[in-house]
């Protein structure tokens, strides 16, 4: 299980600035029956697992008061650099199973595709499931091998998953499909009607100019 050393915090707000210069992130842990405490880890070392763990695998915390476990359950980035800036841990409790949002991870070829044309689209790019915190896994493997045909598909009832998890997603709902390409048909321009060109151009011409006004008219005015 992945470990990761926490430290007790006592600086918020603008002094978190040179705490994050010499390489801590600052942190807050709380669960259903932990109050939020705040901590930090060292950046390096929480990238190098997050990396590893992501959102969806349980992390060893080693705090102050003794070892907990947790999730990432929310993470802040620098909108410049994109480095690490805040995390929230959620303490799990090891009996309690959970539901969580984990990737899925396509793998082989589809010879619907590769031999026949096909188009791939994949659907969904993440899963549900529902586990005990040891059991959760890092993602959902997906073969896209089954997909032989043209308008193939696979399904959420056709996947495979690890012991101990279970998809919460319909069983109905589509993973990844094989769909054929379309030729859409070619925009017919409208026909140039140039009777009304003619006409609106003969309306102009037709139009009488202003005769100028008499010499006796322009004295009456």
């Amino acid at each position: 299980m992945l470990k990761l050393i926490a430290e007790q915090r006592e600086v918020f707000g603008k002094q978190l600035k040179s705490a994050r210069r010499a390489g801590k992130l600052p942190v807050v842990m709380y669960g259903r029956k932990t109050k939020p405490a705040p901590l930090f880890v060292q950046t390096r070392a929480f990238k190098k697992i997050f990396e590893q763990a992501g959102e969806s695998s349980v992390i060893t915390l080693q705090t102050p008061e003794g070892e907990v476990t947790v999730l990432v359950h929310d993470l802040a980035f620098h909108p410049v650099t994109s480095e690490p800036i805040h995390a929230d841990f959620y303490v799990v409790e090891k009996d309690t199973r959970l539901k969580i949002k984990v990737p899925i991870e396509f793998t082989g070829v589809s010879a619907a595709v590769k031999e026949l044309g096909g188009i791939l689209i994949k659907v969904l790019h993440e899963l549900e499931v529902e586990a005990l915190p040891a059991d959760l896994p890092r993602g959902i493997a997906v073969d896209l091998a089954p997909l032989t045909t043209l308008e193939s598909q696979i399904l959420v009832a056709d996947l495979v998953l690890p012991r101990g998890v279970k998809v919460v997603n319909r069983p109905d709902e589509v993973v990844a499909a094989v769909t054929v390409a379309k030729e859409e048909p070619a925009a017919e321009a409208a026909p140039l009607d140039l009777s009304a060109i003619e006409v609106e151009k003969r309306g102009k011409e037709e139009v009488p100019a202003a005769e100028p006004a008499s010499p006796a008219e322009q004295t009456s005015l």
